[in-house]
């Protein structure tokens, strides 16, 4: 083909960046998941709408499903190098995640989810992770890295009608690479400053005529990013490895059969927090972080977070293993197909932690050590093939037991810091709490979806799950040691910060939930739709701890929580023009959720103290757009736009923002206040324009690509104080490379290219003394990537 001479011109360009520029970038399109992408010569000329996900369990044009489903393919995640969960909302504005630890992890989808800054085993996540259709209960598995991943489909919206446990804000689709009959294999290696090193190798092919199998390994390491001036060592580290074995029996082309097992190993030094600023209360002069601070002569390492310095005097570590089986049958019985996966996961979690991110002695210890194991199994029966009515119907069911054993303890600056010289300065010096809390979960549920083809242009979709659920849980907390005393006062302060009690509950429910899709091509390449859709996330046992008496026994009131009931309407229009070179997609929606899980703090059980319970209602409104274009056949564009404004519409049992406490515990009505971890604005746009060139031997394509993501401010905390605010950031990411046609390609990176200065979250300090702490997000890095595929 000819090429014109500013075609040229870049592509000399582009050639003259790889040989000598080492600050470039890295970036990849947020939404085109192609199943078969074009070999690299011929990628530039593919249409930019070829894109097939499985989000209603059957293979679908993107741009043909009527739903807010975005995708990224796994050569895209690879390029970009989107490991993990927590870097792909950097190119998916709708979702976000905050993450002090594996555990405390809260996965949110157009603000909605997870509760931020509580963790509570007796209750469910709101955003579902799929993979491989598989269920992952635990929050910890969206830090584990994405190895092997043919496609990642992000659903927005409640999904409880065909996917196996009901999730109320979206779900993380996750298919990774099947076995292949062709002998085919990967190996990636990565290197960076800050000791970047991570590895990726995939190897599959088969055994006989009938059976093929495939094995993929991960691992990433980095040296810790904040300097430890107190212990003298570098924290905040990388160190995770993850396996991955496959095999794939298929006798002939109606049935097949695929074994999956998958380990993933973390054992970082990590999870501590730098301090941030100091806010002031209403609290007395001398009960704030200032005059306690002088009193015990401390003064942090830095009040600049971004020197990432910090001075805990307790060990770190942030270790969990995850593995599991699976099993998944497909068997085309002719007009109808059965679908049957069966599986098995546990969850191993074992940290340390330095909860008041000092190195004074307040609260020494907060470690909660978990393991969960989980059985699921599904059975689906689908018709097959185009037909008047499409259908669908199933039954799931989902057995877990969580187990966790907590140990916090207090040194000898922690009576002066949280109850104040009224007391002993050793009262709780050395006092350990230990509790042990059991919740099992057993999920049973119907489902069913058909799609009506009313002409060939209009169809309506229903769909319709009946979930049982049966919960039970036992918490029990022995607190022992600090000073043996008889005076009433100081026994009654020392059970104010941890007391001894138990109790158990079970909690049984079944509820209804379902959704109605209209869809309409209103030309043969634009398709508007409308989903009303009735979510539900099941109640469940506070398996946190709730409040107490005055004699400190438990409220019993406060111990279930009830469901969540969301109902959501969206009306949207997805579009392709310009002969398939580009696509525009919209959705506005609409989201009300009853009885919304969130921390409250109520004075009417006799007691004031957070806990987890029900609030009245809350309220998301959003409109979402994106769109790709290939003006060129050298250059795509690409990006994506979300606008989400999410209130408690009625909260009246708040907890406090810290300006407005007067104690630790102060109530305020946090009714039409912002939702926490919500951006009113987030969005993403990037490129890449590539051009044939030839190197020796080699022919293939040279590329510069690049990537901008932007997100405005949001709080980080529940009672969404004017202190715990996230500035806005802006992140870019640029790569420049060569990408030859026998399937070499090397890259040099740069992410985070400007150096922004950015938090990922704050927290208040325990005892809310007005320090805030928070983690800074990475600086920017370098690094070159090479990768072969064969």
């Amino acid at each position: 083909m000819s090429i014109s001479p500013s075609a040229a011109q870049a592509g000399k360009v582009a050639l003259a960046l790889l040989a000598g520029v080492t600050s470039l970038a890295l970036t990849v399109p947020a939404f085109a998941a192609d199943d078969e992408a074009p070999a690299a010569a011929d990628r530039s000329k593919a249409e930019v709408t070829d894109v097939y996900v499985t989000a209603r369990r059957k293979s679908e044009n993107l741009q043909k499903v009527p739903i807010a489903v975005s995708a990224i393919s796994g050569e895209q995640l690879e390029s970009a190098g989107i490991y993990n969960v927590e870097n792909l909302q950097k190119v998916q504005p709708s979702l976000q995640f905050i993450s002090s630890n594996p555990r405390n992890t809260a996965t949110t989808i157009r603000g909605l989810g997870s509760g931020i800054g509580l963790t509570n085993d007796g209750l469910e996540q709101g955003v579902g992770i799929y993979v491989d259709e598989v269920f992952y209960a635990r929050p910890g598995s969206a830090v584990v890295d994405l190895i092997d991943i043919e496609r990642v489909e992000i659903l927005r919206g409640p999904q409880g009608t065909l996917f196996g446990k009901n999730t109320t804000a979206g779900a993380l689709n996750i298919t990774t690479r099947a076995p292949s009959f062709t002998p085919e294999g990967r190996v990636e290696a990565s290197v960076g400053d800050y000791g970047f090193l991570q590895t990726k190798v995939s190897l599959s092919g088969p055994l006989s005529d009938t059976v093929a199998v495939r094995v993929a390994f991960g691992g990433t390491k980095r040296d810790g990013l904040f300097k430890n001036t107190y212990l003298n060592v570098k924290q905040n580290d990388l160190n995770s490895q993850v396996l991955r074995a496959q095999l794939l029996w298929k006798p002939s082309d109606k049935l097949n059969v695929r074994l999956s097992y998958d380990f993933a190993y973390q054992d970082p030094e990590a999870n501590t927090q730098t301090f941030v600023r100091y806010g002031a209360s209403l609290r007395a002069a001398n009960r704030q972080f200032p005059a306690l601070a002088a009193a015990l002569n401390y003064a942090p390492p830095s009040t600049n977070p971004y020197d990432r310095l910090v001075d805990v005097n307790s060990p770190l570590e942030a270790k969990q293993v995850i593995n599991g089986l699976s099993g998944t049958v497909n068997w085309d019985l002719g007009d109808v197909t059965l679908t049957s996966i069966t599986a098995y996961r546990d969850w191993d979690w074992t940290p340390q932690n330095d909860r008041d991110y000092t190195s004074l002695s307040i609260r020494t210890k907060s470690n909660n050590y978990s393991e969960q194991q989980q059985i699921s199994q599904e059975v689906r029966l689908a018709s097959n093939g185009d037909r008047k009515v499409n259908w669908v119907v199933g039954a799931y069911g989902f057995n877990q037991r969580v187990e966790t054993n907590g140990v916090e303890q207090w040194g000898k600056d922690g009576a002066f810091w949280l109850i104040g010289t009224s007391v002993p300065s050793n009262l709780i010096d050395g006092m350990t709490s230990n509790t042990h809390v059991v919740t099992k979960v057993r999920s049973y549920a119907l489902f069913g979806q058909l799609t009506w083809n009313v002409t060939d242009r209009f169809r309506i979709t229903p769909g319709l799950r009946y979930t049982y659920e049966e919960k039970d849980g036992s918490f029990r907390q022995i607190v022992t040691g600090g000073l043996a005393t008889t005076v009433p006062a100081q026994i009654t302060a020392k059970n104010n910060i941890a007391p001894t009690y138990a109790y158990t509950a079970d909690y049984q429910d079944d509820s209804p939930s379902g959704q109605i899709n209209f869809a309409y091509d209103l030309t043969p390449t634009v398709l508007g739709y409308v989903n009303l859709s009735k979510g539900y996330k099941s109640g469940g046992i506070n398996a946190a701890g709730v409040p107490v008496d005055a004699n400190f026994q438990p409220f019993t009131a406060s111990i279930v929580v009830k469901p969540e009931e969301v109902e959501t309407i969206e009306a949207g229009l997805k579009t392709q023009f310009w002969d398939k070179r580009a696509t525009v997609n919209v959705a506005v929606y609409s989201t009300d959720v009853k009885d919304y899980q969130a921390t409250v703090v109520d004075g009417n059980l006799g007691a004031i103290r957070p806990y987890l319970a029900n609030i009245e209602k809350v309220e998301v409104r959003g409109v979402e757009l994106d769109g790709k274009f290939r003006p060129t056949d050298n250059l795509l564009i690409y990006g994506s736009v979300s606008y989400t404004d999410g209130k408690y519409a009625s909260f009246r049992n708040g907890p406090a923002p810290l300006e407005l406490q007067t104690s630790s515990s102060s109530v305020a009505d946090l009714s039409g206040k912002d939702l926490p971890g919500l951006s009113k604005w987030a969005g993403s746009v990037g490129w890449e324009y590539n051009h044939p060139a030839t190197i020796g031997k080699l022919s293939g394509d040279a590329y510069f690509s690049g990537d901008v993501s932007y997100r405005s401010d949001w709080n980080s905390d529940p009672s969404v104080s004017k202190y715990t605010v996230v500035e806005a950031s802006t992140i870019a990411n640029f790569r420049v490379g060569y990408r030859a046609s026998g399937g070499t390609e090397v890259f040099l990176w740069a992410k985070n290219a400007f150096n922004e200065e950015y938090l990922q979250f704050l927290s208040l300090q325990a005892g809310n003394s007005g320090a805030i702490y928070g983690q800074p997000g990475d600086p920017r890095s370098f690094g070159v990537t090479v990768r072969k595929a064969f």
